[in-house]
Order: C-alpha cells, then sequence, then structure tokens
C-alpha cells in the first residue's frame, strides 16, 4: 500500500513539474500598451527623469571605468524581445543597438515599448558579448538565419541591467 502512495506521489510531482517549467516556457510578453506614465520593475523616480543621460553620453563615462552603477539612461526603444519581453534595445545617435536586459528577469515588458522614449534606472557595464549569446538574441529578435549564421566573433559592448523602465513620452 505505501508503495501505490509513494508511486501516486511521485507521479504528481513528476508532471506538476513538468507543467510548471511547460508554463515558464511558454511565457510571452506581458499585454498593455506602454503609455506614458507606466513603468516596469521598479519605480523610476521624478528625480532620475531629470537627470536621465543619453546613451552617447553613458559611453563616454565608461571610457574610463568599465561600470557605472545607479545611472539614469533616456532614449527611444527600437526593438523589444517578441519572445518574452525580456529585452529591449534603445537608438543611439550612429544608429547602433543599444541592449538593455532586465535585472534578474525579474520584470518584462511588452512589445508595446517599441517606439516610445522611456528612462532607464539601473546598472551600465562594458561586456564581451559570446556568440552563442549574440545568436540567441538575434533568435529572440526573429532574425534572418542567414543574419544569425553571420555572427562569427564575440562583440565587446555595453550593456545596461534595468532595475525600472518608464515611458516618458
Amino acid at each position: 500500500m505505501k508503495r501505490f502512495i509513494y508511486s501516486g506521489l511521485l507521479f504528481l510531482s513528476i508532471s506538476t513539474l513538468s507543467f510548471s517549467q511547460e508554463a515558464v516556457e511558454k511565457k510571452s510578453p506581458p499585454a498593455g500598451n506602454a503609455l506614458v506614465g507606466d513603468y516596469y520593475g521598479s519605480d523610476v523616480s521624478k528625480a532620475s527623469e531629470n537627470k536621465a543621460i543619453s546613451v552617447e553620453k553613458l559611453e563616454s563615462g565608461l571610457k574610463n571605468s568599465k561600470k557605472v552603477e545607479n545611472v539614469a539612461v533616456k532614449g527611444l526603444v527600437t526593438d523589444v524581445c517578441e519572445k518574452r519581453g525580456c529585452w529591449l534595445t534603445i537608438k543611439t545617435e550612429d544608429g547602433s543597438p543599444f541592449f538593455v536586459k532586465m535585472k534578474d528577469y525579474a520584470f518584462f515588458v511588452p512589445t508595446a515599448l517599441k517606439g516610445k522614449n522611456v528612462v532607464l534606472e539601473g546598472t551600465a557595464e562594458k561586456k564581451i558579448t559570446s556568440v552563442e549569446e549574440l545568436k540567441h538574441y538575434a533568435k529572440d529578435g526573429k532574425k534572418p538565419q542567414s543574419e544569425i549564421d553571420a555572427i562569427i566573433t564575440p562583440k565587446e559592448e555595453i550593456r545596461f541591467v534595468a532595475d525600472g523602465i518608464k515611458v516618458v513620452n
């Protein structure tokens, strides 16, 4: 009888675990229109909005140091991960994407954030991104296979890890 009960509990545990893993894998970006004043993660204060700098100013500030904490950056969102809303890119003056991830994957953003101006609050750091990771993000961004296959070298870039993101206009 005990074996029967233990077998039943084991089966239930395994099926619940696989169901919850399946639910996690099928997550999609949160719904929402990303209206002015909406925020994701921690709320960005008015003071941070007022002192937010451009990506270019951040890049020049990182020439002398490898990491900047508690910085606010403003910019136009050009892309959002369509799979989960777990990363986004900000437009820079030279047209290159500025990559932003959410701290500890604690929050996600809706795809409606694309085309909106935001203020990000968090940490910026110079980092070398591996080929595998670059290909992963290209797949998430639904890039053509030819573009994914063309990624053959790691890339040194500034990575921003956001504690909070606020739509400003």
